[in-house]
């Protein structure tokens, strides 16, 4: 079987496959992707595939420049989206959002 190319948390996966989360937003060790990419997906907990995605557009945030639109594109609250992000990534504030499409 071939290797995921990038991994979500258990609790996201059920947004992902009904296209309530279109975006994920990551730290720099996973800012190369780039549009077009096209990525299988696992989950975090046991790295077992779930779908493929296709990178559509990136960009860079930080986490003092997050909106309401990175909230709704990842079906949470602004202050949701902020408290995850700083669970996952303490003390950093530099992150790319990587928009994607679910293709399979």
């Amino acid at each position: 079987m071939a290797p995921n190319d990038i991994t979500f948390f258990q609790r996201f996966q059920e947004d992902i496959l009904a296209g309530r989360k279109t975006i994920t937003i990551r730290d720099a060790s996973e800012s190369h992707f780039t549009p077009g990419d096209v990525l299988r997906v696992g989950r975090y907990e046991d790295n077992g595939y779930f779908c493929t995605l296709r990178v559509t557009a990136t960009s860079t945030v930080t986490l003092d420049t997050l909106e309401e639109q990175h909230a709704r594109q990842e079906n949470m609250t602004l202050p949701q989206l902020k408290a995850v992000i700083a669970e996952i990534y303490p003390g950093q504030q530099q992150f790319y959002v990587i928009e994607f499409v679910l293709v399979a």
